[in-house]
Parts: structure tokens; C-alpha cells; sequence
């Protein structure tokens, strides 16, 4: 679908989240890194709402809570204190995290501000220990170009990541502490990116320029973008946790769509004539018509005394399963809201009857039930008769606000670039001050001396890696771009390395082994080391591949047990070249035949038994000679 995004009204802003490198937490001496043992400790905590300062309480805390949630948090010795847990204040700011938010802030041209003052915002979903999160302005304002495009940046931040999920069942949620209050900046732009492409263009500079402090953490989960999408006539729109940059021009397409067919429901509500005052909240049992039900889902829940509640969506008739984005119709749409509001399984309803073991006889008798018509749609729920009514509340409030408009909503990122109802919308009563730590001025004297000693900016390191290192702008492109670029100047600036090879392999090697399925998780010493036996002639550049992939499927392994699994251990000249004697006595009446195609015939012969054990050049040299004897 080629969408006119100008004429929509596209308007997207960004806020990009990163793990600061720093060698402790933002508010205690705890490491920053995660732990993937057993856990040490746990402790199970249920949290609430407080009132702002105006005594107001946000909306979406108070959503949260009402869902009677218990969590249980895991946690380590190394990883995780008494700040974590909430059982003791919060120590001074991590001076070395601040240092590094205002070394980007100079970058982007941004405005430190005088005097730092903590905020605290609420966040109860079970993901800080605490019930809020802290936070602080660090600079304001600043700029960044996008091809010649200038892209205000409206405030640069600092605070807490969050605690992981990790799992859970019913209304127990499971979070690990290790990663909450690891720092994290943020960099938020004004909403004037207008395509899915200058979206992802300027992420992937503010992500450059992050790289480029050489302070930064990297991998999966260590970055995080945000998205604030609207377009005329919708609605705004917050999509939490788009982690791979590829993913974010997806993601907005997807989400205009999505807008886009939500009007388009509207305007056939509209046509039928369909008013919210007329969506009944009358909610009826209809537990009778599926005693007899082969529906596995219905059939545990009434085997376990639950009911099963209904709702007649007058004149909804086909509209369920209209498809706002691939593979995600206006139904699933309610299923997420029943899912959050409910907490419930999930939903059925007629516009996907029969189906899942409920007979068109059972749908009938749904119909008659509930005096359902041929331009009707029934949603029914099977769950505890308060989960239930909650669900088909949350089901009947949204079929209101399609017959209206769009709901403003925050939403969270899948990894095929569709989105998922999340939460409401804060608001801002979800703000207020932290009383726990002091605020903290920043001098201009240390200013003027963070400018003296700022990092190189990308387009002069482009530069500077086709001058200097010989690569051409492609590769020295992709380096610039990768989440490896200050490690490639490492091994660069302490190897006599190909600088070539360097970059191919944390460029276009790395990206080969991901679209494998290989999650690449080294540690910057393994790459080191890996260059270091390659370098030295102890295992052949064309062994690194394999290495990379076996260490990154087994984590904690060294890199001896990894030559020596895979049989990688190089091969002595005395051995290759008595291998390639070998082969030639055997085949020497072929190689005669093959004349000038016999160098390609032996050299794959050869590969085959010695690859990623001798390097390809030297076989290669010592093949020409030896057939320039035989030929």
C-alpha cells in the first residue's frame, strides 16, 4: 500500500533510550550487568497509586492497580542492593552516567541546564521495585541534521531502566532487579519526522552519535526507541519498545494503517447508523448454550465453574474482523483491551464463528440467546464472573470510541512491526519531585572542559575510516552505522589486522549470522582474542564465522573449547602441503585434463577438508605452484 504521508498529515517523534556503559548503577555501587543463574534472592511486593502534589492520581497507575497484581522479583548479591529493593534510599547520582548524557547533550547542541533536579514517575506495572521511576532534565534543546533536514531536539535525559520481565501467570507478574537502575539516556525530538524513513533516519543518527561517546552499552535490549505517531483526523499514539532500527519505518506504516482503517470503521458505523448511546452494557449468561461445547477453552472454564458472559454489539455485523494491519483485525484489537482491563485469555466472538470447536448449532443458539441479528456481532468471554464483566466492559467502552474516534493509548512494538494495546495514555499527574537526593548544579568551568575533549562526530569518522583505512564507503558506511564501530577501532589501533577484514566481519559477517538465527553475543576481549589468533596464524580468517556462532550458542564457553569442538586448530605447512601432494597424485590424470580449470577443481577439493583451518590465501599460492609443475 503506497500511502501519500503528506497528505495524511504524518507526524512522528522520536525518543531514543540507551544503556549507559558506566561501571555502576544510576544510584548505588551495584554492577551493571545481568545475571543469568539462579536467583539469590526473591521477594514478592504488590503496589499502588500515590497522589501527585495537586492530589491528583494518573489515570493509568490507577488502571494498573485495580488489577490486584502480586509481583515476585528475583535478584542477585552482584547485581542488585538494597536501593534496588526499595528497602534503602537512594544514593548520590552515578557522576559517571551524567558525564556521559551531557558529552551527548554537547554533541547534539544541546543546552545543559544549571541546576539537576530527580523527578519521580509513577509507573506501578510492577517494572520498578519503588512504584515510580526516576528522572531528570539534563539538557534542552539542541539540533540534529538529517541529510540537510534540521531535527530539533527537545530535551536530553537521564534515569532508571527498568526490572525485566521474565514471565508469570494469572495476576502474579515475575520481573528480575539486575537491569532496574542501570542508567539509561534519553533524547526526545520535536514530532517533525513526516515519513516512516526519516523516522528511522534520524534513530539511526542519534544512534551514531551515542556510539560515538564510546560510552554506551551494546546488544539486544541495551537500546530502546519510543514512537509518538499521529495523523490528521487519528489520533496520538505512544509505541513503547521498538528495539531493532530496522523495525521503526515498519512500525509506523503499520501504525497509520492502522489509523487509517480505524476511520475507515467509523465511517461504516457512521453509514449504518450506529450511535454509542446505543452499544448496550447489558452483559448476559449464557453459560447454558456451551454445556455441551467441544471447545476446549470454554469447556475448562465452565469444568472449573466459571461462567460465560455475552454482549450484543448492535449493527457490527463483519466489522470484527476487518483487517486493520497484516494479520491483525478490529477484533483482535478488542481482544488486547479485554486482555488488560478483564484479565482475561482472551475473547470470542461471531465475525470468527464457527471455529475453534463451536458448531454453527452452538452459534444459533448464541444468537437466540442474546436476540442477536443477522447484522449483529456477539462477544462473549469465558472466565470468573468479575473478569468477565470487566472484559466485556473494556470490549463495549472501545466499540464506543470506534463509532467516535481513535483513542489516544500507548501501545507496545511486536517483532514483525505490528503493535499491541499496552496502557492508557499517562497523564501528568504521574510526576513529582524526588525528596531522596539533592540536587546537583553543573559549573561552566566543568562544561568548557567536557568541549575540549568531545569525541569525533560520524561524518568526520567516515571519512576518516575511507582515508585512512582503506575501506570503501560502503564498508566504512556499515562501520559507522554498527553497534561495533568503537570496537573496530580497537582492534584496528592495537592489530596489525586487515582493517578490511575487521569490518567485514562486525559488519556483513555478524548480519549473515543474525539472519541465520544466530544471536551474536560476544563480549568485546572474545572479539579481541579472535582477532588476535588470527593475526597470529593460530586459526584462519575463514574459521571466524563458526567461532562467532559457536560461542554465541554457548555462552560461558572460552575460546579454546570453541577451536577445539569445532576442529579448527590450524593445519602446519608441512601437513597442507602433503595433503595437496596427496591429492594431486590422486588425481593427476584429471588435473591434466582440466588444464586451465584445474586450479578451481583442486582448490575446492582441498577447502573442503582444511576450511577454516589453514587460510584460503596460502593454500591458494601453494596450488599454483605445485601445478605449474604437474601441468
Amino acid at each position: 500500500m503506497n500511502l501519500d504521508y503528506k497528505r495524511l498529515g504524518l507526524k512522528v517523534g522520536l525518543e531514543v533510550h540507551q544503556q549507559i556503559d558506566s561501571d555502576e548503577k544510576l544510584f548505588c555501587a551495584c554492577k551493571t550487568k545481568l545475571f543469568t543463574e539462579e536467583p539469590q534472592i526473591t521477594f514478592l511486593r504488590a503496589l499502588r497509586p500515590t497522589q501527585s502534589e495537586l492530589g491528583q492520581v494518573d489515570a493509568a497507575a490507577f488502571f494498573e492497580f485495580q488489577k490486584g497484581v502480586k509481583i515476585l522479583y528475583e535478584a542477585s548479591h552482584d547485581t542488585s542492593c538494597l536501593v534496588e529493593m526499595d528497602e534503602e534510599p537512594p544514593h548520590e547520582l552515578n557522576r559517571e552516567a551524567l558525564e556521559a548524557v551531557l558529552v551527548v547533550s554537547l554533541l547534539l547542541r544541546a543546552k545543559p541546564v544549571d541546576e539537576i533536579h530527580i523527578m519521580r514517575k509513577i509507573v506501578i506495572d510492577g517494572s520498578n521495585t519503588t512504584g515510580f521511576q526516576r528522572t531528570c532534565v539534563i539538557a534542552l534543546g539542541g539540533l540534529i541534521k538529517l541529510g540537510e533536514k534540521p531535527v530539533p531536539i527537545q530535551h536530553v535525559g537521564l534515569e532508571e531502566d527498568a526490572a525485566r520481565k521474565m514471565g508469570g501467570k494469572g495476576n502474579l507478574r515475575i520481573y528480575r532487579v539486575d537491569r532496574l537502575c542501570i542508567p539509561l539516556i534519553e533524547v526526545t525530538t520535536a514530532p517533525v519526522l513526516y515519513t516512516p524513513e526519516e523516522a528511522e533516519g534520524t534513530a539511526l543518527a542519534i544512534g551514531k552519535i551515542l556510539r560515538a561517546t564510546n560510552r554506551v552499552k551494546r546488544g539486544l535490549g541495551t537500546i530502546r526507541q519510543d514512537l509518538n505517531i499521529s495523523i490528521r483526523d487519528g489520533a496520538l499514539v505512544e509505541i513503547k519498545g521498538v528495539q531493532e532500527l530496522e523495525l521503526i519505518s515498519s512500525v509506523v506504516r503499520n501504525e497509520v494503517r492502522r489509523q487509517l482503517s480505524l476511520l475507515t470503521i467509523r465511517d461504516e458505523l457512521a453509514k449504518r447508523g450506529v450511535n454509542p448511546n446505543g452499544v448496550e452494557e447489558e452483559f448476559q449468561d449464557i453459560t447454558a448454550v456451551f454445556r455441551k461445547t467441544k471447545c476446549k477453552v470454554i469447556r475448562e472454564a465452565i469444568d472449573n465453574n466459571k461462567q460465560v458472559l455475552a454482549v450484543n454489539l448492535r449493527n457490527f455485523q463483519g466489522i470484527l474482523k476487518t483487517e486493520l494491519t497484516p494479520s491483525i483485525r478490529f477484533g483482535t484489537e478488542l481482544a488486547d483491551v479485554a486482555r488488560f482491563w478483564g484479565r482475561v485469555g482472551g475473547i470470542f466472538h461471531t465475525d470468527e464463528l464457527p471455529a475453534y470447536g463451536i458448531t454453527q448449532e452452538e452459534v444459533h443458539a448464541l444468537k437466540r440467546a442474546t436476540n442477536a441479528g443477522q447484522d449483529d456481532a456477539v462477544v462473549f468471554v469465558a472466565d470468573i464472573s468479575e473478569n468477565a464483566v470487566d472484559a466485556l466492559k473494556a470490549v463495549t467502552m472501545r466499540a464506543k470510541e470506534a463509532i467516535k474516534t481513535i483513542p489516544q493509548e500507548t501501545r507496545v512494538a511486536k517483532p514483525d512491526g505490528s503493535t499491541r494495546y499496552m496502557r492508557p495514555r499517562p497523564g501528568s499527574a504521574r510526576m513529582y519531585p524526588e525528596t531522596d537526593i539533592p540536587p546537583i548544579q553543573i559549573s561552566h568551568e566543568y562544561l568548557q572542559r567536557l568541549h575540549k575533549d568531545l569525541p569525533e562526530m560520524p561524518e568526520h569518522r567516515l571519512q576518516r575510516l575511507m582515508h585512512d583505512h582503506g575501506l570503501n564507503r560502503k564498508l566504512a558506511k556499515q562501520v559507522s552505522n554498527s553497534e561495533f564501530s568503537n570496537l573496530y577501532d580497537t582492534v584496528v589501533k592495537n592489530s596489525e589486522i586487515s582493517p578490511t577484514l575487521v569490518a567485514v566481519v562486525l559488519t556483513e559477517t555478524v548480519k549473515a549470522l543474525k539472519r541465520d538465527g544466530v544471536e551474536v553475543d560476544l563480549s568485546d576481549a572474545q572479539f579481541l582474542d579472535l582477532f588476535r589468533l588470527v593475526e597470529h596464524g593460530k586459526i584462519a580468517k575463514e574459521a571466524i564465522s563458526d567461532i562467532i556462532a559457536w560461542l554465541s550458542k554457548h555462552r560461558g564457553a572460552t575460546m579454546d573449547e570453541a577451536i577445539s569442538t569445532l576442529g579448527l586448530d590450524t593445519l602446519s605447512l608441512d601437513k597442507m602441503e602433503n595433503l595437496i601432494d596427496t591429492l594431486i597424485e590422486k588425481n593427476r590424470h584429471l588435473l591434466v585434463e582440466r588444464g586451465e580449470k584445474a586450479f578451481g577443481f583442486l582448490m575446492g577439493l582441498i577447502m573442503k577438508r582444511v576450511r577454516g583451518k589453514v587460510d584460503a590465501e596460502k593454500v591458494s599460492n601453494i596450488v599454483k605452484r605445485k601445478l605449474e609443475d604437474v601441468l
